[in-house]
């Protein structure tokens, strides 16, 4: 199948040309758009190859060029789905005035994007202990950097500088699970947002009254 072919079948509607590279792109976009969509009737490891490509108007031949296998397609489907989080809550924590305004930064951010990506948290929550190897594997490893990433932004805050690195992923995890049961409630109470909301800052703030009085143990 020629690219041209291939364009022409994403049925893109465009007065200006459209380069190789363009093109390339929008085919894989396709492919993660086309396996989300169909995930969310089952799990990813329910999906074909084929389907897959049909869904997203290219010949299953020509899925190569985009992705070796499907589990490489689920690892980008993960990548892509926390990659826009992960960078949206890093913007509440560039300047740690205060523990919270953080909270209430962060929250709300995180039900914003919750709500405008549903269907990639449907594929995050399912797939992320019952998946296959590859997705649950960079799965984990999203969650293990969202920690790490955190643990480094909370060391600016004046009284965590002298906390061990060990000490601040254990807070950065405690963090992170929090927004992980946030996120579930959300999906499964679509219109309790506010309720939810007000929730995850009280979890929030419990656990940082906790940080002035915390002593690590050897």
């Amino acid at each position: 199948m020629s690219d041209t072919a291939e364009a022409i079948t994403l049925s893109v509607v465009t007065t200006e040309p459209v380069s190789r590279q363009e093109r390339k792109q929008r085919t894989r976009q396709a492919l993660l758009d086309a396996a989300l969509d169909l995930v969310a009737e089952r799990g990813f490891s329910g999906l074909s190859l084929r389907e897959v490509a049909k869904q997203a108007g290219i010949v299953p031949t020509a899925f190569y060029r985009h992705f070796a296998s499907m589990g490489e397609l689920g690892v980008a489907l993960v990548e892509e789905s926390m990659r826009t989080l992960r960078t949206m809550i890093r913007s509440a924590r560039t300047k740690p005035a205060a523990y919270n305004d953080m909270i209430k930064m962060s929250v709300r951010i995180l039900r914003e994007h919750v709500r405008a990506h549903e269907d990639h948290f449907h594929f995050l929550t399912r797939e992320r202990y019952g998946g296959t190897g590859p997705v649950r594997q960079a799965i984990a490893f999203e969650l293990k950097l969202f920690v790490s990433e955190l643990a480094v932004d909370l060391a600016r805050f004046d009284n965590l500088r002298e906390w061990s690195t060990e000490d601040l992923h254990l807070l950065a995890d405690l963090i992170v699970t929090t927004m992980l049961t946030t996120v579930l409630e959300l999906l499964e109470a679509p219109s309790r947002d506010d309720e939810i909301g007000r929730t995850a800052e009280r979890r929030l703030r419990l656990i940082f009254l906790g940080v002035p009085n915390w002593r690590s143990v050897p």
